[in-house]
């Protein structure tokens, strides 16, 4: 008997209905996560064939106990999404999929793990690893990276207006003793912030955070070559979707698969193609699919999840 997990994939529905499920179909779920999404897709093969990536050997366990029911039919693989590529090629299933998912960003259940140092709410060590086999932390990206790429980090991957009031704040610090948790950062944080900047509704560190993270687990430099390895082990006909969750991650996705949807560049007064540029994609819609009201009320993280599909073209 399947237990509950409690955990609600963000835009269920719109994810089974653009993947246009197949039982006899092959398919990724290249961020597994909880296994909310992969849960609901191997349901629906009868015959077909689920293959679950993530770096969070954490998320494999507890999905490899989620999906028991359908074992026979998962492939769990503990691996980054930027291993696409490699992962079909060595399961022979380069251009044989028939559908891909991938829900980027931190998940829910990381977020309610303390002690894995991704929120800003509970004191734990500085960690903000996906992968905790990996040797980059927070703790190393606070203490050794020098004011400069701190403030770049800070305002390129947070958006952070104070980035330079921060990043200057965490060296004054950390020149009198290491930083070692989660929430004595977030009073450094704090502590930097002018005093209009605290009454805003957002938490202070909300920025910070997001980008020390993305520095972390190196979120945005793997996003264009996961999209066209993605593509590229697509059959003709099959779909992407990609749900993003901040502004930085979208634009990017955005960008990259508009670009894969791209034919001739040729300028118009050609007579005729010089480029021979072909489209890989053919966009499924041109704006996001958001969450509706019902889904907002029962589950407060969708408010800011976007979904954007494509198809394959044929090769």
């Amino acid at each position: 008997m399947e237990r509950d997990y409690g955990h609600q994939p963000v835009l269920l529905e719109e994810c089974l209905e653009g993947l246009q499920i197949r039982p006899e179909g092959i398919y990724v779920d290249g961020t597994l996560g909880r296994a909310g999404h992969s849960l609901e897709i191997v349901r629906r093969l009868k015959g077909g064939r689920l293959i679950a990536l993530d770096r969070d050997m954490t998320a494999l366990e507890a999905a490899r106990e989620r999906l028991a029911d359908y074992m026979d039919r998962v492939t769990l693989v503990h691996t980054n999404f930027s291993a696409l590529k490699q992962v079909l090629e060595e399961l022979n299933l380069l251009g044989q999929v028939d559908g891909m998912l991938f829900d980027l960003g931190v998940s829910s259940p990381q977020l309610d793990e303390a002690e894995r140092g991704f929120s800003y709410m509970q004191d734990a060590p500085l960690d903000m690893r996906m992968d905790t086999t990996a040797a980059l932390t927070a703790r190393d990206v606070v203490n050794t990276w020098d004011e400069a790429e701190l403030r770049r980090i800070l305002s390129a991957y947070g958006e952070e207006r104070y980035a330079q009031r921060i990043a200057a704040a965490i060296c004054r610090r950390r020149a009198e003793r290491p930083i070692e948790t989660t929430l004595e950062l977030v009073e450094i944080i704090r502590g930097a912030m002018p005093a209009q900047a605290l009454r805003e509704k957002q938490h202070p560190a909300k920025r910070s955070f997001q980008a020390i993270r993305i520095a972390v687990n190196g979120e945005l430099d793997e996003l264009p070559p996961m999209l066209s390895a993605a593509v590229e082990g697509l059959r003709p006909g099959g779909r992407l979707a990609v749900i993003t969750f901040h502004s930085l991650e979208d634009r990017i996705v955005k960008q990259t698969l508009r670009d894969l949807a791209t034919g001739c560049t040729c300028p118009p007064e050609f007579p005729v193609c010089v480029c021979g540029r072909k489209p890989k994609l053919t966009l499924v819609s041109r704006k996001p699919v958001t969450a509706g009201e019902e889904e907002l009320a029962r589950n407060p993280r969708a408010r800011s999840a976007k979904l954007r599909l494509a198809e394959r073209t044929a090769f």
